[in-house]
């Protein structure tokens, strides 16, 4: 920072193992903007806070990993596998930790047998992955607890093969009725936890307005078929009435510094869907427009 020639304050660093720190700079007069990433609870929290000052200043906080999965009857038959590793692979990287991390897969199950290969492909890859520690014990411990909680909750399947790794990855099982009823299934998991939904092709559509807002959502699908490609575009109509980034056969692990880049999306995953956290305009937020008549 000082060899680029900017000014002594660009860059400080305050450690602390409680809110203090964090509440106490969102409230500091000298303060005009906060950029924050990590929990729901935790930036609206500081969200509340900057609202309540005398003088409010913008939050722009990004919440949450829950970024929904959809593919399609066409694509599944074609290339399940490659989809799974795929996915397995962008779940547990970082041990889960990314929060464009895919959190829930809704999967046709028109055919059965093709979805509970896709499933097992899923769980067993997960279950492969390498995985080191997570960040800090209370991070291991909340992910544990809600682990056990989903996969005690009714309608609910762990299908995961035991792991030897420090973590216990999972792969989850319901169907759009467990989903719509438990709020549970629906609320972040923050590591490396994937929810399969189960449904029939023809309610896939109908599912993404049950998905909260969220940064990224995926469609994976066949252009060649004519019935799969209607699909597909309706799906990318739907989500991206909820999500920041749109991906077509990409999982949305990766995120690119550069004009194109959308790394935001409506609450809960942000206070501001208007702005990105990552790329070119991300200054944005930190800029306040004056002109001089």
């Amino acid at each position: 920072v000082t060899a680029a020639g900017l000014p002594d304050g660009t860059f400080r660093l305050l450690q602390g193992v409680g809110h203090e720190v964090g509440a106490a700079l969102v409230t500091h007069p000298g303060v005009g903007a906060v950029g924050f990433t990590g929990s729901l609870a935790g930036g609206r929290a500081l969200a509340d806070l900057a609202a309540a000052r005398p003088e409010p200043i913008p939050v722009f906080a990004e919440m949450g990993s829950h970024n929904p999965v959809w593919v399609t009857p066409a694509a599944l038959a074609a290339r399940g596998a490659a989809i799974a590793d795929a996915l397995a692979a962008s779940a547990t990287l970082g041990v889960g930790q990314f929060c464009t991390k895919p959190s829930v897969v809704f999967l046709p199950d028109d055919d059965a047998a093709q979805a509970d290969a896709f499933i097992a492909r899923l769980a067993a890859a997960v279950a492969d992955a390498p995985l080191a520690p997570m960040l800090d014990r209370r991070i291991h411990a909340a992910f544990d607890a809600r682990r056990d909680a989903l996969a005690t909750t009714d309608g609910i399947t762990d299908v995961t093969p035991t792991s030897g790794g420090p973590v216990r990855p999972g792969v989850l099982v319901t169907d759009a009725a467990t989903w719509r009823r438990e709020p549970l299934v629906r609320e972040e998991c923050f590591g490396p936890l994937i929810v399969v939904v189960r449904c029939p092709a023809d309610a896939l559509v109908d599912t993404v307005a049950t998905v909260p807002g969220g940064l990224t959502a995926s469609v994976w699908s066949e252009p060649g078929d004519d019935a799969d490609r209607t699909l597909a575009s309706a799906l990318v109509e739907a989500a991206t009435r909820r999500v920041g980034r749109v991906l077509h056969d990409g999982v949305p692990t990766g995120v690119a510094v550069g004009w194109a880049q959308q790394h935001g999306g409506p609450y809960p995953a942000t206070t501001a869907p208007a702005t990105t956290s990552v790329g070119m305009h991300a200054v944005d937020r930190f800029l306040r427009p004056v002109a001089y008549q």
